[in-house]
């Protein structure tokens, strides 16, 4: 069985995250959302309703955006894995969860929950990132991520890097030459967002369905591959990498993103 072809252009951010009330009289509440831009939504949670934030978090602020897990190939895997960290016990995939204790915090009980939807199916195999967003909130989660979600610290890069390292990638390609997939030799349109080989001096630009399917040699029986071996240069490459390195965004894109997160989030408050 061939690799999902579904697959969103590479570089456009969706993430669910956690909030962290620390007004004294709230103190421990925990929001879950889905975001496309964490900064701006962190500053509509703080800014009420009116701000376009979230009713359930309006007036009840400051919030902390605490840690965020981003990679999902579009914003519907995002909401889905936002829905079941909502509502573990409605999930059937998280059925072996045990409900949060009588003592529990929320804030514990919350990321029990996502170290155990981390290592169940669909998100088990999704190209995902974790990254706590500040250092006083960090925990171990158990069980651990599986080793190809890597643990990453501070805000997201803004896209324009990933820009420029796309960009740069094609820097030696002649004007007037057509890039070719490394793979199967057909032409690269600009929309389809190759992927790139980080690694310097290797020539790997390919299709994002045709390295899915050079990766998924070892592993037939799966739709989406975790890592793999470089074509070019030999060197192991985990899939999440090529799919963050070699994003393609731009302002243009990051505000239909942004309009695109309003209207959810309005869908789903209503």
């Amino acid at each position: 069985m061939g690799p999902a072809v579904g697959w969103a252009r590479p570089g456009r951010f969706f993430g669910v995250y956690l909030l962290y009330c620390l007004n004294p009289r709230n103190r421990g509440r925990v929001y879950v959302g889905f975001t496309v831009n964490p900064t701006r939504r962190v500053q509509q949670h703080n800014g009420g309703r009116k701000k376009g934030g979230a009713w359930r978090t309006s007036g009840r602020g400051p919030w902390e955006m605490v840690l965020i897990v981003h990679g999902f190939p579009s914003a519907v895997a995002a909401l889905r894995f936002e829905w079941a960290w909502q509502h573990p016990h409605a999930s059937r995939r998280l059925a072996h969860v045990a409900p949060r204790l009588r003592r529990e915090a929320a804030f514990a009980f919350h990321l029990r929950v996502l170290a155990h939807m981390l290592r169940v199916p669909p998100w088990a195999r999704l190209p995902l990132t974790l990254r706590w967003l500040h250092a006083d909130f960090r925990c171990e989660l158990c069980p651990p991520p599986p080793p190809h979600v890597p643990l990453a610290f501070g805000p997201p890069a803004p896209g324009s890097s990933a820009s420029r390292c796309h960009a740069s990638t094609f820097a030696d390609t002649e004007p007037d030459a057509e890039a070719c997939c490394s793979l199967c030799a057909s032409a690269l349109q600009d929309e389809e967002g190759p992927l790139c080989c980080p690694h310097p001096g290797c020539p790997l630009r390919a299709h994002v369905i045709c390295l899915a399917e050079e990766f998924l040699q070892e592993e037939p029986g799966q739709l989406l591959p975790l890592e793999g071996q470089c074509p070019g240069c030999k060197n192991s490459l985990l899939w999440g990498d090529l799919i963050w390195l070699c994003q393609m965004g731009t302002k243009e894109e990051e505000e239909d993103l942004e309009s695109e997160e309003e209207h959810w989030t309005d869908m789903l408050e209503t």
